[in-house]
């Protein structure tokens, strides 16, 4: 449906966007979507990614989020005070939370930074210990043999921060 309202034919090899991403809370609805023109994945997704690690940890207001990647998200960055903008990386952060798995008995621990393609190394107060990389847009998740309770200290790049189980 958005195709003809931008007037882009469907065979044009564009990818169908969000103008605000889903993760921020953004539709389906034919209004907020748009043909995004290669590279796929598009830089655009690491600025979606940052605006939702902000919004997730409390740094960002998810309506500040939202009219700023609607307005130039090759800007929204810079101007919500995360970074240079245009997908810049800026001083190294990370925010994590942890989710027990009780098919495989063991803890999620979600990271997300601004440190990708990096190796990422949780440590739990019980002396567990587990390494994994980040992805191209510094998310990882990282199982953790913790027990409830225990404190787990996360590093990731030049970034550090913890969360509990």
């Amino acid at each position: 449906m958005a195709y003809p309202a931008y007037r882009t034919p469907q065979s044009e090899r564009t990818e169908l966007d969000h103008l605000v991403p889903l993760e921020l809370g953004g539709s389906n609805d034919a209004t907020n979507l748009w043909p995004e023109s290669p590279p796929t994945p598009n830089p655009k997704d690491k600025v979606e990614d940052a605006l939702n690690a902000a919004v997730c940890d409390g740094r960002v207001s998810l309506s500040a989020a939202q009219k700023a990647i609607a307005a130039d998200w090759l800007t929204a960055e810079k101007k919500l005070g995360l970074s240079g903008g245009g997908g810049g990386t800026g001083a190294a952060w990370c925010t994590a939370s942890a989710s027990y798995s009780a098919t495989y008995h063991d803890y999620d621990i979600y990271v997300h930074s601004n440190q990708p393609d990096r190796t990422v190394t949780a440590s739990a107060s019980n002396g567990a210990s587990h390494s994994y990389h980040t992805n191209s847009s510094g998310y990882a998740d990282v199982y953790l043999d913790a027990t409830a309770g225990d404190t787990v200290k996360v590093t990731v790049g030049a970034a550090t921060c913890s969360t509990a189980t």
